[in-house]
C-alpha cells in the first residue's frame, strides 16, 4: 500500500528527509536541495549562519506540490541558490497543522488567498516576510535572488516586514471578530434562532439552483453545511432547505467527483456540474459525505443516497484501511506524474475490456463519446442519465458487474499513491461516520469497524492521556491537536450513544477535560483585547510559534472549536454534571461573535444549537 511518490534521481545523494515518515517529506528526499525538517537544528543553523528561512509547506497527495518537486526542487540551479542563501525547510501539513494554519493566514492576509504548495520567507526567528503558493523554476530563481539582495543590502526593512506581519496576524488572532464585506452586521451576544433562519436565508442566496452547491466554481462539497441544513429541515420541515440538500447530494452523485467504479468522493470539483473533480480523494471528505448521505437516508428514504454511503464506504475499507483497523489518509490526483490518469478511460477502451455491445451501454449510461469530456478522454458521469435511481427499470445489476469488471482493469492499468500516514482526527471522523452506518443501515459490521479503528487509537496513538496528530510504521509524531482532542472526543461520545458502554463516555469526559484544561481561554481580556474564551489550536505545553490562533471557521473541514462546542453539549447532555454546561455556555458566547457577522462560516457550531435538546434555541414554527 506504501508506494514512495518520488519524481527525481533516486541514485543521487539523500538528504535529511530520507530519515523521515512522512511521505510527502520522503518525496523530496532525493532533491538536490538541501532540505530540513522543522526542528530546531534548522533554525539554529540559519541564526547561526544570518540566513533567512524558505519555508515550503503541502501534502503527499497535492498535484500542484509534485508539479513544484519536479519543475523547481529538482532543478539544479534553483537549489544551488536555495542551499547558497537559504536554509530550506519542508512541513507535511498534516503532520503540523498548527505551522501550517499560523503561516497560511500570512498568506492570505498578505494576497487575499492561499492554498497549497504554500511558500514562506521569513527570518531565523520564524517571522515571516513573503508568503506565495506555487512557483516554477523561473520564478523561484528570480524571487530568490531578489530576496537575498534585499536581505545582504536592506536586512532591516524584512526584519520589520516581519514584526508588522506577525503583529497583524496576532492582532487578527486575538480580536476573534470576523467583519462582513458591507459592514452592517455586528456580533451577536447570543447563538439563537433568529442566527439561525439567517444562516439558512444567505445559503439560500448562493444556491445554484440547477447543479447544486452553493457559489460558482470550484465546488466543495462543505458536507458540514449539508448537515445544518437537513438539522433544520427535520426540525422546521424547510421545503427551502430541503431542496438545498437534494439538490445538492444528486447532483453531487451524479457527477464526475463521485468515482462511479469504486466509490468515493475527489475533494472538490472545477466546474460547476461536479463533472472535473480535483482528483485527490481524502479520507476525511469522504468519512463526512458517508456522514450526510446517510443523514440524509435517514430523513428522506431516498435509495441512491444510501447507495452513495456504501460506495464510499466500501471504497474507504477496500483502498484506505491499515490491516489493524485505523485509515490512511487519502490516494492521489495524480497517477504515472499525470493528473487524473488513473480515472479517466478513452472511448475504445471500454471495449477492449467489457466487448463491444456491453461497451456501448456502458459508455450511454455513463455520458462517454468519442471526443471525450476531459482532455480528449471520458470521466464517468451520470449528469444527463435520468434512470441513475433503483426505482426504475434499468439493469443495475449489469452496470454493477461492468464496475468490477472495470475496477480490476483499472488497479491493472496504472495505480495512485496512498498517503499512508494515520490522523488521529480524521479517523474520529470516520469513526462517527460508521457509528451512524450502524445506525441507520442497521449493519453490525460498521459498528466492529468503529470499535477496532477506536481501539487502535487508543493503542498507539495516546499515552498518558494525550494524543498525537500522527502514526506512521510504529512512529507517532506530533502533540495532539484541539482537532485531535475534539474529534476524538465527540467519536466516543458517538460510540457511547451506539452501545451504552459507560467506558466510552468516561474516555470522552478524560480527553474533553485534557483539551478544556491545555487549550481553553480562561483568560480576562479588556474590551480592546479581543474576546476571551474559545479553544486554541495548541496546547499550552507545546511549541509555541509566532501566533496561537483560534480557528472557528468551518472550512472543508469543521473547525476545532466547532467540534469543541458540539462535544460541550453532548457532555451537559449525557452527564448532567454543572461545568460542561458552564463550559457550552461560554463557548456559544465565544462563537457567536463570529457567527454574528458570518453564520454560514459556523455551520457545524449552528448544527449544535440546533441539536441541543435541553435549551433548543430553533424549534418548529419558530425558525
Amino acid at each position: 500500500m506504501n508506494q514512495r511518490h518520488i519524481s527525481n534521481n533516486p541514485e543521487s545523494a539523500p538528504n535529511r528527509l530520507a530519515a523521515e515518515k512522512s511521505p510527502y517529506l520522503y518525496q523530496h528526499a532525493y532533491n538536490p536541495v538541501d532540505w530540513y525538517p522543522w526542528g530546531d537544528e534548522a533554525f539554529n543553523k540559519a541564526k547561526n549562519e544570518d540566513k533567512p528561512i524558505f519555508l515550503s509547506i503541502g501534502y503527499s497527495t497535492c498535484h500542484w506540490c509534485h508539479v513544484m518537486e519536479r519543475e523547481s526542487f529538482c532543478d539544479s540551479h534553483v537549489a544551488e541558490l536555495l542551499n547558497n542563501h537559504f536554509v530550506s525547510v519542508k512541513v507535511d501539513r498534516e503532520e503540523r497543522p498548527d505551522v501550517d494554519s499560523v503561516y497560511m493566514s500570512v498568506c492570505q492576509a498578505l494576497n487575499g488567498a492561499g492554498g497549497w504548495p504554500l511558500t514562506i520567507l521569513m527570518t531565523p526567528d520564524k517571522k515571516p516576510f513573503y508568503a506565495g503558493t506555487y512557483l516554477g523554476r523561473e520564478d523561484m530563481a528570480r524571487l530568490i535572488v531578489r530576496m537575498n539582495d534585499l536581505w545582504e543590502n536592506s536586512k532591516h526593512d524584512l526584519l520589520e516586514t516581519g514584526e508588522e506581519v506577525q503583529r497583524h496576524i496576532n492582532k487578527t488572532n486575538n480580536s476573534e471578530i470576523i467583519i462582513d464585506l458591507d459592514g452592517k452586521n455586528k456580533p451577536s451576544a447570543v447563538l439563537d434562532g433568529e442566527t439561525v433562519l439567517k444562516t439558512v436565508e444567505i445559503f439560500a442566496a448562493y444556491f445554484d439552483e440547477k447543479y447544486g452547491g452553493f457559489g460558482s466554481a470550484p465546488k466543495f462539497p462543505s458536507p458540514h453545511n449539508l448537515l445544518f441544513l437537513l438539522e433544520y429541515d427535520r426540525l422546521s420541515g424547510s421545503e427551502k432547505a430541503r431542496a438545498m440538500v437534494k439538490i445538492t447530494l444528486e447532483s453531487m452523485y451524479r457527477g464526475g467527483i463521485f468515482d462511479h467504479i469504486a466509490g468515493g468522493f475527489s475533494r472538490y470539483s472545477t466546474d460547476e456540474k461536479w463533472l472535473i473533480p480535483h482528483f485527490e480523494k481524502m479520507l476525511y471528505d469522504n468519512a463526512l459525505l458517508a456522514l450526510v448521505y446517510l443523514t440524509s437516508y435517514e430523513l428522506y428514504s431516498i435509495e441512491f443516497h444510501k447507495t452513495a454511503a456504501q460506495k464510499i464506504l466500501s471504497w474507504v475499507f477496500a483502498e484506505l484501511q491499515h490491516n489493524d483497523g485505523a485509515f490512511f489518509c487519502g490516494q492521489d490526483a495524480d497517477s504515472d506524474g499525470v493528473e487524473g490518469k488513473y480515472y479517466l478511460f478513452e472511448h475504445g477502451e471500454i471495449a477492449s475490456v467489457l466487448g463491444e455491445d456491453n461497451a456501448d451501454r456502458y459508455r450511454k449510461y455513463y455520458g462517454m463519446t468519442k471526443k471525450g469530456n476531459y482532455e480528449g478522454k471520458n470521466i464517468l458521469n451520470l449528469i444527463k442519465n435520468t434512470r441513475f435511481d433503483k426505482n426504475n427499470d434499468f439493469d443495475f445489476d449489469f452496470i454493477e458487474e461492468c464496475n468490477r469488471t472495470m475496477y480490476r482493469y483499472r488497479l491493472e492499468r496504472n495505480s495512485n499513491h496512498t498517503d499512508d500516514k494515520i490522523l488521529t482526527s480524521w479517523n474520529s471522523l470516520m469513526i462517527t461516520a460508521l457509528v451512524k452506518a450502524y445506525e441507520v443501515l442497521k449493519d453490525e459490521s460498521y459498528l466492529q469497524a468503529a470499535k477496532k479503528t477506536e481501539r487502535f487509537i487508543t493503542e498507539n496513538m495516546t499515552f498518558a492521556g494525550r494524543l498525537f496528530v500522527r502514526w506512521r510504521e510504529g512512529e507517532v509524531l506530533g502533540n495532539g491537536k484541539l482537532d485531535d482532542y475534539a474529534s476524538y472526543s465527540l467519536a466516543l461520545l458517538d460510540l457511547y450513544r451506539a452501545t451504552d458502554n459507560p467506558e466510552y463516555l468516561n474516555k470522552a469526559k478524560l480527553f474533553a477535560g485534557i483539551m478544556t484544561e491545555r487549550f481553553f481561554d480562561f483568560s480576562k481580556k479588556a474590551d480592546n483585547e479581543g474576546i476571551s474564551g474559545g479553544f486554541f489550536l495548541y496546547a499550552d505545553d507545546d511549541e509555541q510559534l509566532i501566533s496561537r490562533p483560534k480557528e472557528i471557521y468551518d472550512g472543508a473541514l469543521p473547525s476545532g472549536n466547532s467540534m469543541a462546542f458540539m462535544v460541550l453539549d453532548r457532555l451537559k447532555q449525557y452527564t448532567g454534571e454543572p461545568k460542561w454546561g458552564e463550559l457550552y455556555k461560554k463557548q456559544a458566547a465565544f462563537i457567536a461573535a463570529y457567527a454574528g457577522n458570518y453564520p454560514t462560516g459556523c455551520a457545524f457550531s449552528l448544527l449544535t444549537v440546533l441539536n441541543d435538546s435541553i435549551n433548543r434555541s430553533c424549534t418548529p414554527g419558530k425558525c
